[in-house]
Order: C-alpha cells, then sequence, then structure tokens
C-alpha cells in the first residue's frame, strides 16, 4: 500500500498499515533535517517540548505550519 499522492513524505507504517508516530524524544535537528525546514530553536531540543511550547498537537500539524 502507498501514500495518498497528496502526502509530502513517505512515512513509515505499523503492521496495519497505520502511520506510525514519531518519538516524542525526537531531536529538533533530525526534524529539521528530515523535512528540510528550521525551526529556529536549540538543535538538542525534544520534538514533543517544542510542540509543548508552541501548542502543537502533532509532528503532522508542525510540518503543515510550515
Amino acid at each position: 500500500m502507498k501514500d495518498a499522492p497528496w502526502m509530502r513524505w513517505q512515512r513509515s507504517r505499523n503492521q496495519n498499515w497505520e502511520l506510525r508516530q514519531k518519538r516524542s524524544d525526537t531531536h529538533i535537528k533530525t526534524i529539521e533535517e528530515k523535512y528540510e525546514i528550521n525551526l529556529h530553536v536549540n538543535w538538542n531540543m525534544h520534538l514533543w517540548t517544542y510542540l509543548k511550547k508552541n501548542n502543537i498537537n502533532s509532528l503532522n500539524d508542525l510540518i503543515s505550519k510550515k
């Protein structure tokens, strides 16, 4: 099964073919490199910290806003 044509990046899936959630302890540097964005924060901040600080619900919401 392939991702929908409108999806910008290929995401890994679990055994039920649902999109796998990104780990919340992922460093911002990893997110910036993978999605080619600059969030203008310290590279070693964790994703969950950034999301909480900016009142963002998920990585998907973050990416779609950029």
